[in-house]
């Protein structure tokens, strides 16, 4: 967990909602996850899904967290700017929905410890598992995306 203040940021997260959850908008199995989560929210906002993978997403209002890093794994950012990855993002998401039950093992160290170890190994397989460029292909057309509008 990685805490940061406000002013590491110009444009800090509303408030209003409990978690924000950065996620990969271009990523079959996260739209599905997005999908379910947004279900289980019923629109009570207690989730800020923020897509990634949008051309105007900005780590400025994100606290830092840049479309590379966010891209390596996922991570949830409260209100006061604690960022949590990993497993620990999942299971704060979930705890937040009412549903930490599903998580909740992995509070345990030993478990929460495998549960981060094969998060990991999806984390860097995911984009070739789903069809997709390595992740400094996506970069470098991010970037060249942006120099042409």
């Amino acid at each position: 967990m990685t805490r940061l203040t406000q002013n590491q940021t110009s444009n800090p997260l509303q408030s209003s909602w409990k978690v924000t959850l950065l996620y990969d908008g271009d990523c079959p199995l996260c739209l599905r996850e997005v999908r379910f989560l947004q279900k289980k929210d019923q629109e009570r906002g207690l989730v800020n899904l923020v897509n990634i993978a949008d051309d105007n997403y900005s780590p400025d209002d994100h606290f830092g967290v840049d479309y590379k890093a966010a891209m390596g794994r996922i991570h949830a950012i409260l209100p006061d700017g604690t960022i949590l990855k990993d497993i620990e993002a999942f299971r704060y998401v979930y705890e937040v929905l009412g549903m930490g039950w599903v998580y909740a093992i992995t509070k345990i160290p030993v478990v929460g410890k495998l549960a981060n170890w094969i998060y990991n190994i999806w984390a860097k397989l995911r984009l070739p598992l789903t069809g997709r460029s390595d992740l400094e292909t996506l970069i470098l057309e991010r970037k060249t995306k942006g120099k042409c509008e």
